[in-house]
This record gives structure tokens, sequence and C-alpha cells, in this order.
């Protein structure tokens, strides 16, 4: 099952996509599984972190900023080299378990979305695989 979510970001940030992923392992029914979140887009990515402490989250910021800064030598006509590099960094997507109709995930971990060019209206997918009640799905 494939489900399609979309999302304004105003700015550059880790916008936190935990919910949406839980809902689309509730509408699939799969008991056990995986779910892939995919981030189709060349200046944003998906990560899993702590989602207890929002500091965390601008301490990857800053820290992707410092790594990857915007710089002259670049050729990229649009401007935006420093953010197809972070995206690049962290990736495009991430896969989580299904235990028991449940995402498996630590006990401070959430999902992000990753934005570093905004702002857009993007999109994500989240592909569910698994077994609801004994059979494939």
């Amino acid at each position: 099952m494939l489900y399609e979510y979309r999302l304004e970001t105003p700015k550059r940030n880790f916008y936190d996509v935990t919910a949406q992923v839980r809902e689309a392992v509730g509408k699939s029914g799969v008991w056990d599984g995986i779910a892939v979140v995919y981030c189709p887009h060349t200046t944003a990515g998906m990560t899993i972190n702590e989602n207890a402490d929002p500091d965390v989250a601008r301490d990857l910021l800053f820290a992707l900023d410092k790594t990857f800064p915007d710089r002259p030598e670049f050729r990229h006509s649009e401007g935006n080299s420093a953010a197809h590099l972070m995206a690049s960094a962290i990736g495009s997507g991430v896969t989580v378990v299904i235990d028991g109709g449940r995402l498996l995930l630590g006990t401070w971990q959430g999902i992000y979305f990753c934005e570093f060019d905004p702002p857009r209206s993007r999109k994500f997918y989240v592909k569910i695989v698994g077994w609801a009640g004994g059979g494939c799905l």
C-alpha cells in the first residue's frame, strides 16, 4: 500500500511526520512488516532522530550549515547547491519496522521530513509492506 502526504515547508527545518506515518500504518492494517518513508525531492530528505527536545533538530541544522556552507565556487545556477549537499548527506528515505501493528521506534525517536530549500510545497510517500492477520499484502 502506498500513501502520499503533502506539507508546506515555510522555513528550513525538520518537520515531524511521525503521526502521518503512524496513520498510514493504521490504515494499512499491516500487523508485521515495514514502512518505507520516501522523499522524492533533491533539496530535502528524511531522517529518524530525537523528537523529545527541539534543540536536537536545531543543532542538526546548525551542524549541516557549518558542514555544507554556501560557496561562491558552486556552479549550480539555482544557487541551492548547499541544500543539495545536505539532502544527499541526510538521505531520501528511512525504513521502520512494524511490529504488532505499530511502528517500532525508540522511546525518543521521531520521523522527520528535512527541508533545506524553503519555502516549498512538498510531498512524501509511505509504502507499507507486510502481513495483516496471516496474509502478505
